[in-house]
């Protein structure tokens, strides 16, 4: 019986568009950009922010001093969203009708930008937050660890009080779904703009 489900929030949740992204850093001064950043995970400073190692302002003054060039947190967060293409709320509305019979949670590599609006009145048309939809949203950075360390899991599991064969895990990076199931963890495999919904009622439905 499955009583919990995870999502995954980049590439489940909204829709990512890599390629927007690299262009906006490029537009601001962050040539090598591609050295840095990829579909599911990041390197150097873009690592670091997302595995929490440093904060949103000091990289910021990080990627300014690594160009030579002085960049406003603005401009660095509206690169960082750049990444997200889009957001299908019916996903959304999906997902509230989960919560009264699941418990519902997060589990993402993400920063501090990107949660900053997610988790605001401007993530969706109904002015409602990521954070009103699920129980609990794990983020890298505040774990210290990423995906597809195993570390982060087990600490969702132990704070969450999760038994992984209780619990399904969604998610579009298959080195995630693969130490998800060696943990025991039930999994299904997204693509990047599908809609999973069906899919999901179905395993659902297997596993009442």
């Amino acid at each position: 019986m499955i009583k919990n489900l995870v999502f995954d929030f980049g590439g489940v949740i909204v829709d990512l568009d890599k390629d927007n992204a690299i262009r906006q850093f490029k537009e601001i001064g962050v040539h090598n950009i591609e050295d840095y950043i990829g579909l599911y995970a990041q390197q150097g400073i873009f690592l670091e922010v997302e595995d929490g190692t440093i904060d949103e302002v000091t990289f910021c003054r990080n990627l300014s001093m690594l160009i030579d060039k002085e960049l406003a947190f603005e401009e660095v967060k509206n690169a960082w969203l750049a990444f997200i293409a889009g957001l299908d709320e019916s996903k959304l509305d999906y997902i509230e009708s989960l919560k009264n019979k699941y418990n519902l949670y997060i589990l993402s590599n993400t920063n501090p930008f990107i949660q900053s609006w997610a988790q605001s009145s401007d993530f969706s048309s109904k002015e409602r937050p990521l954070n009103d939809y699920f129980k609990k949203i794990y983020a890298s950075y505040e774990m210290g660890y990423i995906k597809p360390n195993r570390k982060i899991f087990e600490l969702m599991v132990e704070d969450a009080h999760l038994i992984p064969s209780e619990t399904l895990f969604i998610d579009d990076g298959e080195s995630n779904i693969t130490i998800a199931k060696e943990m025991g963890f039930k999994t299904y495999l997204a693509k990047n703009k599908e809609d999973w919904r069906d899919s999901i009622s179905k395993i659902l439905e297997l596993n009442k």
